[in-house]
């Protein structure tokens, strides 16, 4: 889940940058140092948007530096349990397929992506179902919903898991031919260059419409 927050740092400005904006500056300076940063609280940040208010300047003995108190509007992403995300698939592992959606990667492990058994292709990369022979390779766009969120301090260690075997969620392509599939069953069957409708009231019969 993406968020704008309101929040509260001290911000160095380092003495070569004193002639420039310091709005500018503060928005920069702090993107260089939290940008894709994780907290447990706020998520990952991703950028530095506004700054709301900028105190006055202090300075430390030894640093020619001056350190603002700022409030700053900030984006920041959050995973949560049970949101619905799609991404693209990145890697394809004995063991699952790691799908980039967002700033971060999750996994969906071998036995959430369908209901059929997936067996591994190292050779091609693929993960194909033994019995509908569908197929996941990198590349591929899915959709899938986060079962399990593990942040850590640095973006490279967070984990998150994530299933697509439930209802509307899998590769896009597999949800394309689902809705296909659906709307040919829905429509109206087709005899003798007539249209007969499922469950109706009546029927073309002799010319004339029968109740």
């Amino acid at each position: 889940m993406y968020r704008i927050l309101s929040v509260k740092d001290v911000v160095r400005v380092p003495p070569k940058k004193f002639d420039r904006p310091m709005e500018t500056t503060i928005l920069s300076e702090f993107e260089n140092r939290a940008a894709s940063g994780v907290n447990k609280d706020i998520g990952i940040v991703l950028a530095a948007i506004d700054v709301k208010e900028t105190g006055e300047g202090r300075i430390i003995m030894g640093d020619g530096a001056i350190y603002y108190d700022t409030v700053l509007d900030i984006l920041t992403y959050q995973p949560k349990l049970d949101e619905v995300v799609e991404g693209e698939v990145t890697e394809i592992t004995e063991f699952g397929a790691f799908i980039h959606f967002g700033p971060i990667d999750g996994l969906v492990h071998v036995s959430q992506i369908t209901e059929d058994f997936m067996n591994y292709d190292q050779k091609n990369a693929i993960l194909a179902g033994k019995e509908s022979k569908k197929i996941l390779k990198q590349g591929d766009r899915v959709r899938a919903r986060i079962v399990s969120v593990s942040l850590k301090s640095r973006l490279s260690d967070c984990k998150i898991g994530l299933t697509m075997r439930q209802a509307y969620l899998g590769k896009i392509e597999w949800l394309d031919e689902e809705k296909k599939l659906q709307q040919k069953k829905s429509e109206p069957e087709v005899k003798g260059g007539k249209a007969k409708e499922k469950g109706g009231k009546a029927k073309e019969k002799g010319g004339k419409t029968k109740k």
